[in-house]
C-alpha cells in the first residue's frame, strides 16, 4: 500500500446496500470514482475500517484482488437530502474519514465455481489461509464475501476479523502475553466457504508465510489514518496503536496453532 489511504471527498449518497447490518451505501465522490462506503458511525466503529484496510493489504500481498481502498470525507451536510430517517442518522454519526472500497459494477456473487485459470489470484486455498491467518468468521456459504467480476474472483468485507483489537478499549492491550494469545487460538474452519481445500493448507503454508513479516505489516498499517487508530491503554498514539497490531500479527505469523489441518474440517 506504501503509505496512506488516498483522502476523496463524497459527493453524493447514492443507495444504501442492506445486506449486512451496518447499512454500507453506494456513493460517489469527487475524483469521479463510485465507491461502497462503510460508515465510521455504524456497527463496531472504526476498528472495523482498521480491519477492512489491514486485511485488504494482507490479500494483495498473497496475490488475491481486492478493490481499491479510499478514505471518503463525509461532511454530515449530505444527510439532508436524505429522506430516510435511518440514513440520515448514519450519515450525521460519521462525519470525517470513512472507508471506501472501489464499486464494481456488474459484478456478483460467488456461486461456488471459481475460474479456472484465475490462478493464482482466485486460489480458494489462499483465501482459506488469509482467513485463518486474521481469524476471519464471516467467509461462510451463507455470506461468503466474494464477488466475480470479469470472470475473476475478489475478496471483500473483511471486518468480522482481527477481533483481538476489540478488547483493547477495556485493557486487554496491557495483560502479560496479549499478542500470543492471540498467535495461539486455534481458528474454526467448519462454516468457511472453502472448507473442503484444507488439506491443501500445509503445502502453501510455508509460500505464503515468506510474503509477510513485520515489514510488510508495518507498510501495511501506515495505510490505517490517524483518525481511526483511536488511543487505548498501553497504546496511547496513532503509531503505538499501529505498532500493537504489528506485533498481534507477528506474533500470529511465528506460530502454526491457528492453521487448520485435514481431519478438522
Amino acid at each position: 500500500m506504501n503509505g496512506p489511504l488516498p483522502t476523496v471527498a463524497v459527493t453524493r449518497y447514492v443507495t444504501p446496500l442492506r445486506e449486512g447490518g451496518s447499512l454500507p451505501g453506494i456513493v460517489e465522490a469527487d475524483d469521479l470514482g463510485t465507491y461502497v462506503c462503510k460508515f465510521r458511525g455504524a456497527g463496531q466503529g472504526v476498528r472495523v475500517l482498521v480491519a477492512e484496510v489491514v486485511v485488504a493489504g494482507l490479500a494483495e500481498r498473497l496475490g488475491l484482488r481486492t478493490p481499491r481502498l479510499v478514505a471518503l470525507e463525509l461532511d454530515p451536510e449530505i444527510a439532508r437530502y436524505e429522506a430516510d430517517e435511518e440514513v440520515q442518522d448514519l450519515l450525521n454519526a460519521s462525519a470525517g474519514l470513512n472507508l471506501g472500497a472501489d464499486f464494481l459494477p456488474g459484478s456478483f456473487g460467488f456461486d461456488g465455481h471459481v475460474p479456472a485459470d484465475d490462478e493464482p489470484a482466485g486460489d480458494p486455498v489462499r483465501v482459506l489461509w488469509l482467513d485463518a491467518f486474521v481469524a476471519n468468521v464471516d467467509r461462510s456459504w451463507r455470506n461468503p464475501n466474494l464477488l466475480v467480476w470479469h470472470g475473476r474472483l475478489w475478496v471483500i468485507d473483511h471486518g468480522a476479523s482481527l477481533y483481538f483489537h476489540h478488547g483493547w478499549a477495556g485493557g486487554s492491550l496491557e495483560k502479560d502475553g496479549a499478542a500470543e494469545r492471540f498467535a495461539a487460538q486455534p481458528w474454526n474452519v467448519d462454516d468457511h466457504v472453502f472448507r473442503d481445500h484444507v488439506a491443501d493448507l500445509a503445502a502453501l503454508d510455508p509460500q505464503l508465510r515468506a510474503l509477510l513479516g513485520p515489514e510488510v505489516f508495518a507498510d501495511v498499517l501506515s495505510a490505517v489514518p490517524d483518525a481511526w487508530l483511536e488511543p487505548v491503554p498501553g497504546a496511547e498514539t496513532p503509531d503505538a496503536v499501529r505498532a500493537a497490531y504489528v506485533a498481534f500479527l507477528d506474533a500470529r505469523l511465528g506460530s502454526d496453532a491457528w492453521l487448520p489441518r485435514a481431519g478438522e474440517a
